[in-house]
């Protein structure tokens, strides 16, 4: 079977033609509109040169001139006096005219609404140099970008980039409201997909001093974590050096496929997972949170990883007593941390000291060793461990894992029970396997219902979590459950005289302002706690390695203990000396925690890190001592 194919009409040519043109965008039609009107023009004085009367102009070059003019202003036209026929010839230019200044006006109208579209879109290319190149958008941008900012505050000019597949002003809007953006910063905008390779560029990402990937709100994020990262690393003619990549995986099963593309560019956070842990530690210590939140915020104490050549071989021990305007915690060599190590581990060239201090640099190392006083350190005494009841209210992905690692806390014997409104919560408990500390059972039911927190006896329990229950419902939603149970927990408490402790998880910090009405102990902003990390990271990655090590169950954690295994109460002793009493105990101290200003907010709750190796101090017996230490 034969077909003939029918050949375009000049009509239907003509019509192509006049479409492939007007695809050239406004600079072309302008183009085409100027060639018409000079034939229009050259064609009109044409005829108006044959027509014309005696004592009509006679000047081509005038004749030109005068069309022109009719052509850009038809007003022009009403002082004419001559022929008819030039009459008639000025008025076919001024009618020309009229149609091409006003298909001109609406071209150069439509194509400046395009540029400005194009602009308000963000398509330029940043020019910044040393910037922090964020990719991607969720509510943990505007923390990361305050902390970012914190960290930057020594720097002579900060630089930020923001990329999303959002709209440019409507981003720049969004951290205007809520981001206090100091005069020395420059935050910039760019709309555009993080893992097209041309939209990157736009970004500028070899000029960065560090990237920070955010995971997409969404099912999968970790598919669009795996996607930048891999558009960042395979970039043709990208820069030679590694980039410094930090990006947030949900899922541990993707963080060896993110590593395997990202190789040494890459730094990991596992949001999820580290999440869990920090409510598994902090659930069974009042106050921990507070410390988290200070040794994660640039505004207060943090970890610096430091190269101090004067510490050379000595030992850790010596580190912990020499150090001044900081706190030793631990080495890292060849990017592996170890916190806490032996105080007889000798300190070589290839170690950097890990230290918590208020800035970078800020440590100094003394000549000599602080003055202890021998008769004030306690020896502890044994004290049998006692099974814990643990309620969690709530649920949501990272529960499970929660449980798995409350069972390397707790004592044997400890029961927990787990209760929320999201069914899948009985299967998730009964499916957990090789629990050796905890028996752990769920029921489904509402957990802002009054009448099921008196059926529950909470206050027979030691620890109570609140977990946001964000799979399922928004965020504003999910926080305003939490809320809830938390009102009714404390009122609970207050009733019945019996103070239990309370994590909660929240979403939103904003949330965690009116939480603090219901004077919960600690709270989890996940979020914020996430936002902390990345920037923590992206400013230092050794410390990628240092906060691996710190929520490991199996290293060494942060601990609130009583004050009396340490030093004797009610005796004023030197910091330099609550130090010596825990490196014999194989601890760490890091600072206290006064007892007396738990509810004090003005106060940091009583939380109180490096306080100096010199300080005095009185500590009574509800006070606690901040510690490094193996379980």
């Amino acid at each position: 079977m034969t077909t003939t194919t029918r050949r375009a009409g000049v009509r239907e040519r003509l019509s192509y033609a006049f479409d492939r043109f007007m695809e050239r965008g406004t600079a072309a039609l302008i183009a085409g509109l100027a060639l018409l009107s000079m034939v229009v023009i050259v064609g009109m004085v044409g005829v108006t040169l044959i027509v014309r009367g005696a004592d009509d102009p006679g000047d081509p070059i005038q004749l030109v001139w005068m069309a022109l003019m009719r052509t850009l202003d038809a007003g022009t036209m009403g002082g004419d006096e001559g022929s008819p026929g030039f009459l008639l010839g000025m008025l076919g230019v001024t009618i020309g005219g009229i149609f091409v200044i006003s298909t001109l006006i609406g071209i150069l109208s439509s194509g400046l609404e395009q540029k400005l579209d194009a602009l308000r879109q963000g398509r330029s290319r940043v020019l910044e140099q040393d910037h922090v190149l964020i990719l991607g958008w969720s509510q943990q941008v505007f923390a990361v970008i305050s902390e970012l900012l914190e960290a930057g505050a020594s720097r002579r000019r900060t630089s930020i980039v923001v990329m999303a597949d959002r709209d440019r002003t409507e981003m720049e809007r969004e951290i205007r409201d809520r981001v206090a953006i100091p005069k020395r910063a420059r935050i910039v905008c760019r709309s555009g997909r993080p893992t097209d390779l041309g939209d990157l560029a736009i970004a500028n990402p070899d000029a960065s001093r560090a990237i920070v990937v955010l995971a997409p709100e969404g099912d999968d994020p970790d598919v669009g974590v795996i996607k930048t990262i891999l558009a960042l690393t395979g970039r043709p003619g990208r820069r030679a050096e590694p980039y410094r990549i930090v990006a947030e995986v949900r899922q541990p099963a993707n963080a060896g496929v993110a590593k395997l593309i990202g190789h040494d560019d890459v730094h990991l956070i596992l949001s999820d997972d580290l999440l869990a842990r920090i409510i598994a530690q902090t659930c069974r210590q009042s106050g921990l949170s507070v410390v988290y939140q200070e040794l994660l915020d640039f505004a207060g104490q943090e970890f610096h990883v430091e190269a101090l050549p004067a510490l050379v071989g000595r030992t850790f021990g010596d580190a912990v007593q020499l150090i001044t305007g900081g706190v030793a915690i631990g080495l890292v060599r060849d990017d592996r941390a170890h916190l806490n190590p032996s105080r007889d581990r000798v300190i070589d060239a290839a170690d950097k000291v890990v230290v918590l201090a208020e800035d970078h640099g800020s440590t100094r190392v003394a000549t000599t060793a602080a003055e202890v006083d021998e008769d004030a350190i306690a020896t502890p005494a044994p004290h049998d461990e006692i099974p814990e009841r643990i309620l969690i209210l709530g649920w949501n992905g990272r529960g499970a894992t929660i449980v798995s690692q409350l069972d390397a806390y707790v004592p044997p014997g400890s029961e927990l029970v787990a209760v929320s409104a999201v069914e899948r919560v009985v299967a998730d408990v009964e499916g957990l396997r090789g629990l050796r500390h905890l028996r752990a059972t769920a029921r489904a039911a509402d957990t802002t219902h009054r009448n099921l927190l008196d059926e529950l006896d909470v206050a027979s329990f030691d620890h109570v979590v609140v977990l946001c229950e964000s799979d399922d419902r928004p965020a504003e939603s999910a926080d305003a459950r939490t809320l809830v149970t938390l009102l009714h927990l404390r009122d609970i408490g207050t009733r019945g005289g019996r103070d239990f402790s309370i994590v909660s998880e929240m979403l939103d910090v904003r949330d965690r302002e009116l939480a603090e009405i219901a004077r919960a102990d600690d709270f989890i902003v996940s979020a914020r706690v996430l936002s902390l990390l990345l920037a923590q990271v992206a400013e230092t990655p050794e410390l990628a390695e240092v906060f691996r090590d710190l929520f490991d169950a199996g290293g060494s954690e942060v601990y609130l203990r009583e004050a009396a295994e340490y030093v004797a109460l009610g005796r004023e002793v030197s910091f330099a000396t609550i130090q010596e009493a825990a490196q014999r105990r194989g601890e760490v101290a890091m600072g206290y925690r006064v007892g007396a200003q738990a509810n004090d907010k003005a106060a940091a709750y009583g939380v109180v890190l490096n306080p100096g190796r010199d300080t005095r101090l009185m500590l009574a017996l509800e006070d606690r001592v901040i510690v490094l230490a193996e379980e």
